[in-house]
């Protein structure tokens, strides 16, 4: 693990040279290889498929009071980003977490937008009528809320998310700061540390409730 950590930041310092024209630093590299090391010592090891579970019933995460459902998105450049969603209920207890990764994405602004598309299917395959969804991301939240698609990065997704919530009437987003977004943001640099092992084998919520 060692020598393929080394390796791989040997090759992305080179490309960064390469492609992006900065200058070698020997010191840099060697402080990305040790989180990178560190990152990879704390993979869970990947077994195969984990057995196959029932999932729980809706009924559970359903009560009175709007639930919270607080996202973000993570990004290392040119490699990759992920996301990840955290539903609360309205005493702020954690009831889900989940994490997603965006291979092949390194844009913020398009992970935001995916993982917030992705948190509000979730609630909506699952019945639930009544949710605050909460983000930092201010850029998305406005276009959101004034209907505004036109961005030709992420227009075609705004758009879709702008249809979902017009058809849940109990649907609302709402901007928040980084420090009142936590639990989502830990959810999302989690996901993104776990690349490339596949993120859905991971529990997010018994992690997430580990490190409250």
């Amino acid at each position: 693990m060692v020598v393929v950590a080394i390796l791989w930041r040997i090759w992305r310092s080179r490309n960064w040279v390469v492609f992006e024209g900065k200058q070698f630093d020997f010191p840099a590299l060697m402080r990305q290889y040790s989180q990178q090391y560190e990152e990879w010592v704390g993979l869970p090891v990947d077994r195969g498929p984990p057995p196959r579970v029932s999932p729980p019933t809706q009924p559970a995460l359903v009560g009175e009071g709007t639930l919270v459902c607080m996202w973000d998105g993570a990004t290392r450049r040119g490699s990759h980003s992920a996301g990840g969603f955290v539903v609360l209920s309205p005493t702020r207890a954690i009831l889900v977490a989940e994490g997603i990764q965006f291979p092949g994405i390194d844009d913020a602004m398009v992970a935001e937008v995916l993982v917030l598309r992705d948190a509000i299917m979730w609630c909506r395959a699952r019945g639930l009528m009544e949710v605050c969804f909460e983000g930092d991301a201010k850029v998305v939240i406005d276009k959101i809320n004034h209907a505004d698609a036109s961005d030709s990065r992420i227009g075609a997704i705004l758009a879709e998310i702008i249809h979902h919530l017009a058809d849940c009437s109990g649907f609302s987003i709402i901007f928040v700061g980084r420090g009142s977004n936590r639990v989502a943001h830990l959810v999302a640099r989690k996901a993104l540390s776990l690349y490339p092992t596949a993120s859905r084998f991971f529990d997010f919520q018994a992690w997430l409730c580990s490190r409250m």
